[in-house]
């Protein structure tokens, strides 16, 4: 198991919408959950939900972005404990 916990927040469709252009680059689309942003950190306590995200620039290098989204957009957040695809699909069960 990854000791790494990593987050699956999902908006709602209007949030995307709403949204535009702006959050595309920050979604992944699972083929069997949905839209979605894969995060490091979440921060739930102030006026709005933060999302540290991790990614790249143009030369390739490694990067950090905080995401400022208002509370009402978030539908629900699903912790991510491993690599592995997560959801309510068909899942192949793994020996100990």
């Amino acid at each position: 198991m990854n000791d790494t916990t990593h987050y699956a927040v999902f908006l709602f469709p209007q949030a995307i919408e709403t949204l535009g252009a702006v959050i595309k680059p920050y979604l992944t689309d699972g083929a069997t959950v949905g839209p979605h942003i894969v995060c490091s950190e979440i921060d739930t306590t102030g006026p709005f939900f933060t999302l540290t995200v991790q990614g790249s620039n143009a030369e390739g290098k490694a990067v950090e972005a905080e995401l400022m989204l208002p509370h009402a957009f978030v539908r629900i957040v699903v912790s991510l404990h491993s690599d592995r695809e997560f959801g309510f699909g068909a899942h192949e069960k793994v020996a100990p």
